[in-house]
């Protein structure tokens, strides 16, 4: 689960990490109100997605008029699809360099890392593609935790003076501690500024909470789920494991693991799921024909693919649930199937029958679906 860019810093502050001051502003003229207390200011819109700044998300405002007019911009936009109902108004820090630091899981490990890098303000994926040697990884081993040795080592890889360590370590610990007692994935100040003062800031902040802790968290409970789509929602209260994606190609399939190899096919082949959708084990008719429901008035989805392997689940069960899921809906798309395992012979019958492509091998649906799109 993400958290807002204000949310993080509210925890970053609680456990004492310098964040710039500011507050939220729902309208132009709170932010007008909030620019006139801090000065020269910073308008962000709070969005649960990646590369606001790009996007324009970001606006620099020196009188509290220029905060009311970019609040007032940012409040009538969207960033990359999500509409922006709230602004974080903060105070312009003097910034002398932009660093990165975070606090995140290497599974290949097993162990917590913390990643850094002297070159912050950017994309950590894009830093570590094109400049892997400014990606520093120190390793904290559970058992122990966070040792003060590793601000030693990040101070050298972040190039900063020996007056900062205390300052850093303070901060390092204290990410090490939230991703512990908040369960989260990843915890990051991405810049982190060294002000023209000497001292480190948190300009922005991210956290992402581990949702399999949320029982642990009461707190939180209530903001699970805000950043899902309305078919996540949907796929939700309907009980199944359901992912939006970007693509044009519905996937429905039973089990994560056939349903993730017939994702890496659809891309191998040149096309682009739509969706990730496990309808799970022993899946009944009823189940089925909701989940072909869902992808048909799925506006991005051109063509569905049913990907099943009847072992618990029928076969003939599955094909009847696609049937029914065709009689209530209006939309008509293509579908292709491809079934095998029990009652399969039943199940390819009632499809046929229908004028749906049925297929046994995996490869022949895929590339039949992805044709279709291409059309």
């Amino acid at each position: 689960m993400k958290l807002y860019e204000y949310e993080a810093k509210e925890i970053a502050s609680r456990y004492g990490i310098p964040v710039p001051r500011g507050k939220l502003a729902r309208t132009p003229d709170e932010a007008y109100i909030v620019a006139s207390e801090l000065g020269s200011t910073v308008i962000k819109a709070q969005v649960l997605v990646g590369g606001r700044g790009l996007a324009g998300g970001v606006k620099i405002a020196q009188t509290p008029w220029e905060a009311r007019e970019a609040a007032f911009k940012l409040l009538e936009s969207s960033i990359r699809g999500v509409k922006v109902n709230i602004v974080l108004v903060e105070e312009k820090i003097c910034v002398s360099r932009e660093l990165y630091l975070s606090l995140t899981i290497d599974r290949a490990m097993r162990k917590p890392v913390f990643l850094v890098s002297e070159m912050g303000g950017v994309e950590i994926e894009d830093l570590a593609r094109k400049y892997p040697g400014k990606v520093h990884r120190i390793h904290v081993d559970p058992e122990v935790g966070y040792s003060d040795y590793m601000s030693r080592i990040a101070l050298s890889a972040l190039n900063l003076p020996w007056s900062s360590l205390s300052e850093l370590s303070s901060i390092m610990k204290s990410m090490y501690r939230i991703m512990v007692e908040y369960d989260a994935e990843l915890v990051e100040f991405n810049p982190l500024a060294y002000s023209c003062e000497g001292k480190l800031i948190a300009l922005d902040a991210k956290i992402i909470i581990d949702d399999n802790s949320l029982p642990r968290h009461p707190d939180l409970q209530e903001l699970y789920g805000r950043e899902l789509t309305s078919y996540e929602k949907k796929a939700r209260e309907l009980g199944f494991s359901y992912v939006e994606l970007d693509g044009d190609i519905g996937v429905i399939s039973n089990g994560a693991g056939l349903t993730m190899a017939t994702m890496d096919s659809i891309l191998f082949y040149g096309g682009k799921p739509a969706n990730f959708l496990d309808i799970g084990g022993g899946a009944s008719r009823e189940r089925v024909r909701e989940a072909v429901k869902l992808m048909l008035n799925h506006p991005r989805t051109r063509v569905l693919l049913v990907n099943i392997f009847g072992g618990i689940t029928r076969c003939d069960e599955v094909a009847l649930g696609i049937i029914e899921a065709l009689k209530e809906v209006s939309q008509v798309k293509p579908i292709v199937v491809r079934m095998l395992g029990t009652n399969e012979e039943e199940g390819r019958r009632i499809l046929l029958e229908q004028g749906i492509s049925v297929f046994v091998e995996m490869d022949d649906a895929v590339k039949t679906a992805v044709n279709l799109t291409l059309k």
